[in-house]
């Protein structure tokens, strides 16, 4: 059933790899190790891609793109090569189906690719087509769930090659959605009770788009997508202090920009990114049978900006954390703890995909 790269959601046994998140503005890399019960942290890398190298999750400048990657593996400093990347959610039609338990491998296999054929509005050859079994269903206990997953090829192949053409090789290809909610499995410990019967949001907020998670139980019970993101106050920032977007962008980064750029601008940004979220909680509420949320974490570019957490729970009325995935790890001394505090929310995609390696 099977051709070329498919979708790997459980491996067995992986080789080492690194996570590799292609965004919007940036290559971002996550090595990660066992330590003791839990994970250590090897190292990281962020790497800025020009602007317009990605277009709505589509490589726009391969050769951009490419560069990048060859970089961020550069000055990560990692001896591995191979590669666990991610599709947009949007790039993948997921399905999840139940089918009779204690079939053969290969009699399972044909039912998912018949099953398949309802759902996915390509013919079958022109889609990597991969499935896991989620494990019984509980409505019927001679039956067992299983999720579907489905990409047109010339999707995956685009992140492939951008990949090998920068000297890794591609060997797991996931899903975005699924490698935020395993980062989110490692922040749930957090939480009390490790966020056990909680509803937990998880609002990845990157340059162009608004990702919005709800999960319950490590089960996803809502997925959102919102045109909304960092480049918005990029521009404000632009037209407000008659920037390039260079400089701008620079300016958003590293500071130095004039006083009035608090109250005038990110203070306006982020009540803007505190109704969006909130209108988005407002839709998953009316759309679902849940009526609350308990934890609201921000991840993504714009998840760490000060302060914004704050703004959030105000306009929510739901306490809310910066997503990091890295807390309690153990790190070597060339990784900076402020800095990884940082860019702890911006990496949720490539943890999660680093983490590949030790799932059984």
């Amino acid at each position: 059933m099977k051709t070329g790269l498919n979708f790997e959601f459980l491996k067995p046994k992986l080789p080492p790899v690194i996570g590799v998140d292609i965004s919007a503005a940036s290559v971002k890399m996550v090595e990660l190790n066992k330590s003791g019960n839990g994970f250590s942290i090897e190292r990281y890398v962020i790497e800025p891609l020009p602007k317009d190298s990605m277009s709505d999750g589509n490589v726009s400048n391969y050769e951009a793109v490419t560069d990048a990657i060859k970089r961020a593996w550069r000055k990560l400093g990692s001896r591995t090569k191979n590669a666990a990347l991610a599709l947009p959610a949007g790039a993948v039609i997921t399905k999840k189906i139940t089918v009779p338990a204690g079939q053969k491998d290969r009699d399972l296999e044909m039912q998912v690719e018949s099953e398949a054929n309802q759902y996915i509005p390509f013919a079958l050859e022109e889609v990597n087509l991969d499935f896991q079994v989620i494990g019984p269903s509980p409505a019927a206990p001679s039956e067992i769930e299983v999720l579907i997953a489905a990409s047109k090829k010339e999707k995956v192949e685009e992140r492939v090659s951008v990949a090998e053409a920068a000297g890794l090789r591609a060997i797991v290809m996931d899903v975005e959605s699924f490698a935020t909610q395993a980062s989110l499995e490692l922040i749930q410990k957090q939480l009390p009770s490790a966020g056990k019967d909680q509803t937990i949001a998880m609002v990845d907020v990157g340059a162009t788009m608004m990702h919005i998670m709800v999960v319950r139980n490590n089960q996803q019970v809502f997925l959102r997508e919102q045109a909304f993101g960092g480049n918005q106050l990029t521009q404000d920032i632009q037209r407000r202090f008659n920037l390039s977007q260079e400089e701008a962008e620079a300016a958003k980064r590293n500071g130095g920009l004039p006083e009035a750029y608090e109250p005038e601008v990110l203070k306006p940004f982020m009540e803007s990114l505190a109704n969006e979220v909130s209108r988005s909680l407002q839709f998953f509420f009316a759309s679902t049978q849940f009526n609350q949320v308990d934890f609201i974490l921000l991840g993504g570019g714009c998840g760490s900006i000060p302060g914004l957490d704050e703004v959030v729970a105000n306009r929510t009325q739901v306490s809310t954390l910066i997503a990091n995935p890295f807390l309690g790890m153990s790190q070597p001394n060339r990784i900076k703890p402020r800095q990884l505090l940082q860019d702890a929310p911006a990496l949720l995609i490539a943890c999660g995909l680093a983490l590949r390696k030790f799932e059984l």
